[in-house]
């Protein structure tokens, strides 16, 4: 695996803040563009695994992202460097359109600004899901695993948490039964 240089590792994070709007979901194709893709720092099976942990602790997925990714690359050095850079110009940027925002409060410019910025979003995250259930989605278990969290989703309306969890433990009895016939029939 490569090693990243904590400066490198701040540009690159402090890069995807910069220019991500719609927080955490919408940052996830750039973060795995950057590190997978383009620099080759992550395997594609670390960053779905660091993405499906994130998702099912508190926080803000994108600081927990980060942090996990800097840790993983460069221990608790990138850590911290990964959510600073990741957090600040979110921080920066809000600080000054705060200001703004309160004097064009009412402004439909701005609101019809906003209203394309979101349709944007939702595309990026329906994108960032796409990508990733074809690399998630591999055999007949997975695809009844996430049907089954869709219909959790949409019809029961269960927490992400508890769904998250369900198929986690699903996973793990199927992974142990497919283990025990396997080492059955080759004894």
């Amino acid at each position: 695996m490569k090693q990243i240089k904590l400066r490198e590792l701040f540009s690159t994070f402090m890069r995807i803040g910069r220019f991500t709007f719609g927080g955490g979901y919408a940052m996830i194709p750039l973060i795995e563009k950057e590190l997978v893709e383009q620099k080759g720092l992550l395997t594609e099976e670390e960053f779905i695994d660091i993405i499906a942990v994130v998702q099912g602790i508190p926080g803000v997925i994108a600081v927990n992202s980060s942090l996990f990714i800097g840790y993983k690359l460069r221990g608790i050095l990138g850590a911290l460097t990964s959510v600073l850079a990741i957090s600040l110009p979110s921080i920066l940027i809000i600080l000054s359109i705060a200001q703004l925002l309160l004097n064009l409060q009412g402004n439909q410019w701005v609101e019809a600004l906003f209203k394309g910025v979101r349709s944007a979003v939702v595309v990026l995250i329906f994108w960032a899901g796409y990508k990733m259930s074809k690399k998630a989605i591999v055999n007949y278990s997975s695809l009844i695993y996430t049907l089954g969290v869709v219909l959790g989703i949409l019809v029961f309306k269960l927490h992400p948490i508890v769904l998250i969890g369900f198929a986690g433990i699903i996973g793990m009895i199927t992974s142990i039964t497919k283990t025990k016939e396997y080492n059955d029939d080759t004894d």
